[in-house]
């Protein structure tokens, strides 16, 4: 047997002429890692800040379906009465369902110190094969999901077997990279259109705004489970907070009427054709509308795949920190300390 040392791996080379190789290079530390990724965070506080932003999504809507059970209250009575109760309806189905899923959805837990280190990295690799499992299950059930790329699938379910932590965050990272990032950017291109197009439709500021909010909060739901996990407390709260924001914009653009100004540039032959000039302003005000709607929808879904992929990124990192002190540096401590003393023992003697 002998060994040969090759850029930080160490190659040992069997009596058969087998090539054993060990990497001797060194893991990042966890106080490396804290310099680099951590942020100073108020955890309590961006818990807090979520469950108020989830709170104030859903008084705004209360408010909108209020608003428009009130306006069919005005013209039918009984109307109105079936307008309340379709309204519980849509709450509870549009905006109580994807909240809860979405704040149930479990998350990694990447901004650490050498206390929280050690917890954080078992709990990460248990929510690592907890998306796994999920995964296959869809897979397994689900007919046609075309979400997952069904080869790198089995490898996961492999992996799962064999208890092999290291092949499902290898598959999961090709996951990732590859087909659930493409079905992620056609989820949030479907979600756009929807939002444009229902802002196109709607010719009422809170109904309007009332669908932005819905779409979006759907979408949200949707990458969520699409990729298994949600983003951290703190950067959820600036996903919902960017819904409450698209809402009101939404509802704004409804009351700007755009397209007025607009259709008042277009010459003296369209203002002297009234109908005419008020359908170029109906038309403008509803293009305005849906582009601006379903390019807010998008940033929305973009921002939320960037965190996930930001999270996963950082809690692999994490999986390969060095987090409790190895033995040899221990030593080395020690006879350090030991050394120390002694140097200061004898200066005290010598005075």
């Amino acid at each position: 047997m002998k060994k040969e040392e090759k850029k930080g791996k160490e190659v040992a080379i069997s009596d058969s002429g087998v090539a054993n190789v060990k990497d001797n290079s060194q893991k990042m530390t966890i106080y490396e890692y804290e310099e680099k990724y951590v942020k100073r965070q108020n955890t309590k506080g961006a818990t807090f800040a979520l469950r108020l932003f989830a709170v104030l999504i859903g008084l705004f809507f209360v408010w909108c379906l209020f608003s428009v059970s009130k306006s069919i209250w005005d013209i039918n009575k009984y109307a109105g009465y079936g307008a309340a109760g379709v309204s519980v309806l849509l709450f509870i189905f549009f905006y109580i369902v994807p909240v809860v899923k979405i704040m149930k959805s479990d998350y990694f837990v990447t901004n650490v110190n050498y206390k929280t280190a050690g917890p954080a990295k078992r709990r990460n690799r248990q929510v690592r094969r907890q998306i796994a499992e999920k995964i296959v299950d869809v897979c397994s059930n689900v007919a046609g999901v075309g979400w997952y790329d069904s080869k790198t699938v089995e490898q996961l379910e492999a992996g799962l077997k064999a208890h092999d932590d290291g092949v499902i965050k290898e598959q999961l990272t090709n996951l990732y990279k590859g087909s659930v990032k493409k079905s992620a950017k056609e989820i949030i291109f479907k979600c756009s259109l929807k939002s444009a197009a229902y802002s196109a439709l709607s010719q009422n500021n809170k109904t309007d705004a009332l669908l932005v909010a819905v779409v979006n909060l759907q979408m949200i739901k949707d990458i969520v489970f699409l990729y298994g996990f949600r983003p951290s407390d703190a950067r959820l709260v600036k996903i919902f907070g960017a819904v409450l924001r698209n809402a009101l914009v939404s509802y704004g653009l409804g009351s700007l009427k755009i397209g007025n100004g607009i259709a008042r540039t277009m010459g003296d032959a369209a203002r002297g054709i009234p109908i005419l000039g008020t359908a170029i302003s109906v038309l403008v005000d509803s293009s305005v509308q849906g582009l601006t709607n379903g390019t807010l929808t998008a940033v929305i879904g973009f921002q939320t795949i960037r965190y996930l992929n930001t999270e996963y990124r950082l809690q692999n990192i994490l999986d390969g920190v060095e987090v409790a002190e190895t033995e040899e540096e221990l030593t080395e401590a020690c006879t350090e300390l030991e050394k120390e003393l002694k140097r200061n023992k004898g200066l005290a003697k010598a005075s």
